[in-house]
């Protein structure tokens, strides 16, 4: 396991129109296993989700975002994001898990043999009876 750091800068769009974003610097843990490349790190209480470990699986074109923690006592969220593809789950929060379709749009990355470089996503993302909208996620491995 290796010692790292990311930059994780997500971007909300709602309606074409407003845009919220939020961007953080955080120490984090590399590994491989099989033919999978592991990314660890704690949120913290700027990126809204103290408490919460999350795990990130890069594997071939896809990734699998994994939370798992106290965030609030919510429970657990896993996200599947590879082009194309629709994954349907469900986002657990404080009050309750609510159904969730996550659509991706597009996909990159771009990492050396040591795991620095880039992670890029876009997505659209719809939780059931409450938002609809559309995300971007910049991953740096430094």
């Amino acid at each position: 396991m290796k010692d790292i750091t990311l930059k994780i800068v997500g971007k909300q769009i709602y309606r074409d129109i407003e845009e919220e974003q939020i961007e953080f610097v955080t120490e984090g843990k590399l590994y491989e296993k099989g033919d999978s490349l592991y990314l660890i790190y704690e949120e913290s209480e700027f990126s809204g989700m103290p408490g919460c470990k999350t795990s990130l699986k890069v594997t071939g074109n896809s990734l699998r975002m994994k939370r798992l923690g106290t965030y609030d006592a919510s429970g657990n969220t896993a996200i599947q994001f590879e082009k194309g593809k629709r994954y349907r789950g469900l986002y657990d929060t404080p009050y309750g898990a609510i159904e969730m379709e996550v659509l991706t749009n597009y996909f990159k990355k771009d990492l050396d043999s040591e795991g620095r470089g880039t992670i890029d996503i876009d997505y659209n993302i719809s939780l059931k009876g409450l938002s609809e909208s559309r995300s971007t996620l910049n991953i740096e491995v430094m």
